[in-house]
């Protein structure tokens, strides 16, 4: 899950990083009486999106009062910002910077890892300074039984490159930066600009926060930091009935058993909506490798909601899961749906009890249900009623 930024400064700031007072408003009215308990002089009014490039296309303002950031705030809620509608600006106290710098704590999925990574040119696109000047970017690896101490944060500030000056706050706040990874298990602690004020204060001014779905059982307050009004409702009833789902653009609805299967599904959904003027896999669904009959019908009552699809491909290979359910659960969710269900279904079956799995489909003989024996047959008439329906 990721944070908006005044979600990753509450943070921070529980976590003992330093940071720079902020109010979350919803409407130009709170966001000039949070300039005005800022002290009603200079504040950022900042749009609260989960992208970057909000500064490029006018989504952080600096306002000298708090009519201003009325005014700013009046401009900005409302805006698109790479898609994404801003609903709340922060309004965040000002500061003098003297320089800037980046800092980040991340999962190095490919080395299987943590990894900091820290330059003393923040202010800029990372990826940009990673590609142009990758010298000035120190990648320092983390060894996740010992984390961030003194030693490691003391490594991470000399190869970045700071001075001996700033070398002992700055270590210090990397310290608390790990701290919020850990702690709150995240995947992702991001400070894009670290700031060195005219005061001489180390200062994370801006955060980005990803915090692991898996772990939340351990953070019952992580809960309450979901945006449950942005979350898409079928994402968010998929989540609440367990399964692995994430909604796609296209058209033909895709549940499997396992994910290897199921991301081998939409690459030949893909190869044979080509033929069909581009039709594209709608979703991934993956029931999982034991899925009983009621998470098969779960899955089928998630993506037969969804108005975007055309036609379903139900593709399992039983292995742990019996066919048999599989089967049992198609039949079942067809008759709690009723009328709901309007949509094709092609089913293809193979492996475990799959001649008995075929013949519960067959002698329901549901007039939405066709079988298909391949793989790629099965893409292919999925595509093709896709195609037809729309």
């Amino acid at each position: 899950m990721d944070l908006y930024e005044y979600q990753a400064r509450d943070v921070f700031e529980k976590h003992g990083v330093p940071v720079l007072p902020g109010i979350v408003a919803s409407t130009p009215d709170e966001a000039k009486a949070a300039a005005e308990q800022l002290g009603g002089g200079t504040v950022v009014v900042k749009a609260q999106v989960k992208t970057g490039g909000r500064g490029k296309v006018g989504g952080v303002r600096v306002v000298h009062s708090p009519d201003a950031a009325h005014a700013a705030a009046t401009e900005i809620l409302g805006m698109d910002i790479k898609g994404h509608t801003v609903h709340k600006v922060m309004i965040a106290a000002g500061a003098f910077i003297e320089q800037e710098f980046y800092i980040s704590i991340l999962l190095d999925r490919a080395e299987r890892r943590y990894l900091a990574m820290c330059s003393v040119e923040g202010g800029m696109e990372i990826e940009q300074l990673a590609v142009e000047k990758p010298e000035a970017l120190a990648r320092v690896a983390i060894d996740p039984l010992v984390g961030v101490d003194a030693a490691k944060a003391a490594q991470i500030v000399a190869e970045a490159g700071f001075p001996d000056e700033l070398a002992d706050k700055v270590a210090a706040v990397i310290e608390s930066l790990w701290t919020v990874y850990d702690q709150e298990d995240a995947t992702l602690v991001e400070v894009n600009p670290l700031v060195l004020t005219a005061a001489g204060d180390i200062i994370a001014l801006d955060g980005k926060v990803t915090l692991d779905d898996n772990a939340s059982f351990r953070h019952d307050d992580h809960a309450a930091l979901e945006d449950k009004a942005a979350a898409d409702p079928l994402e968010a009833k998929a989540k609440h009935m367990n399964l692995n789902y994430v909604k796609l653009d296209g058209s033909v609805g895709i549940i499997g058993n396992g994910a290897g299967l199921v991301m081998s599904t939409l690459d030949v959904v893909a190869y044979a909506g080509e033929q069909f003027g581009g039709v594209k896999p709608a979703n991934f669904l993956d029931i999982g490798g034991g899925a009983s009959a009621e998470v098969m019908a779960n899955g089928l009552d998630v993506i037969l909601h969804d108005p975007q699809v055309k036609s379903v491909f139900v593709n399992v290979f039983g292995g742990i899961t019996s066919c048999v359910a599989v089967a049992d659960g198609i039949v079942g969710a067809l008759q709690a749906l009723g009328d709901e269900a309007s949509k094709p279904l092609v089913v293809r079956l193979d492996g475990n009890a799959v001649d008995e799995g075929r013949a519960i489909l067959a002698a329901a003989n549901h007039p939405l249900v066709t079988i298909v024996e391949t793989m790629d047959g099965a893409a292919a008439k999925a595509a093709e009623l896709a195609a037809t329906a729309a």
